[in-house]
């Protein structure tokens, strides 16, 4: 667990390991098929885990991406696409989101069990029913590292969370736990998933009043608070960017008061936090259908 958080060599070798991921998953399995999802060795296995899908969109070696993504090579030779992950061009990343994946292989090797299907099922499961922060915590943050980037594996694994195994529920819940850190991760994760505009609906529909709920009324209390604040308000922004119908959502949560409390609290310990109010303000005014409820 100390080794894989050594930095990006460190990680690299780990993935390499043959054998290594493979084993942790397996572990895992067992624990959770044998109702014991709150041992120490769990949590370090998904710990680990967590560790070595940090950057794994950037780190994969090209020749690995492009064996996986064969399929990306039929993008016009006129788009600058230095691999098939971690592409900057906007019209790129617009045909990634909308590229399908291969099939997923049944049974998976080292690295590939990373973003496959059953260990994002095992991540939503522990998220469900283990009552370890930690455990809870290096869950979430693995499908936070997953869908961080902007290929199709970040945009693959969103659907897989949200449509295929259905965890928005699991992810909800953790919206309303005490623990800070879990919350705030819980918060980055759902961040990642709304810039997915295929699942938005979805997302506004199982979270967005959950999300207003646990907006502070005013200044947040602290540096993690502040920053949960500032990613809830993204998360918000891209919700409610293209459309009026979970903007008027936000509405009826008594979202507004509280977003505009946030903007107005300029000190420096919470300018990240106004600043992302003050960007989902901004938008929301651009719904010319709902000023006169905005007034109101």
């Amino acid at each position: 667990r100390n080794m894989s958080s050594a930095g990006p060599e460190g990680r690299k070798k780990m993935r390499e390991c043959e054998g290594l991921i493979d084993s942790l998953v397996y572990y895992v399995q067992g624990a959770i098929a044998d109702h014991e999802p709150n041992d120490k060795a769990t949590e370090n296995c998904v710990c680990i885990l967590h560790n070595l899908s940090y950057q794994l969109e950037i780190e994969l070696p090209e020749s690995y991406a492009q064996s996986i993504y064969m399929q990306r090579r039929n993008i016009s030779s006129n788009d600058k696409t230095p691999g098939c992950f971690g592409s900057r061009s906007r019209k790129v990343k617009e045909k990634q989101q909308d590229t399908p994946l291969p099939e997923e292989k049944s049974s998976p090797k080292g690295v590939e069990s990373l973003w496959h299907s059953t260990l994002i099922r095992i991540y939503l499961s522990l998220i469900a029913k283990s009552t370890r922060n930690y455990t809870q915590e290096a869950s979430l943050g693995a499908l936070q590292n997953l869908t961080a980037g902007t290929g199709p594996m970040p945009f693959a694994v969103a659907r897989t969370v949200v449509q295929k195994a259905n965890g928005l529920p699991s992810i909800r819940a953790m919206l309303h736990v005490s623990h800070p850190t879990v919350k705030k991760t819980a918060v980055s994760l759902l961040r990642n998933l709304s810039r997915n505009t295929s699942l938005q609906s979805d997302i506004a529909r199982e979270v967005l009043p959950d999300l207003v709920s646990i907006l502070p009324e005013s200044g947040p209390g602290s540096d993690i608070a502040c920053e949960t604040a500032a990613s809830i308000c993204y998360a918000l922004y891209n919700l409610t960017q293209s459309s009026s119908h979970n903007a008027r959502l936000l509405l009826s949560a008594d979202g507004l008061p509280k977003v505009i409390a946030i903007s107005m609290n300029d000190s420096n310990m919470f300018s990240k936090a106004s600043r992302a109010a003050s960007v989902l303000l901004y938008s929301l005014w651009s719904h010319t259908d709902l000023h006169s409820a905005y007034k109101k």
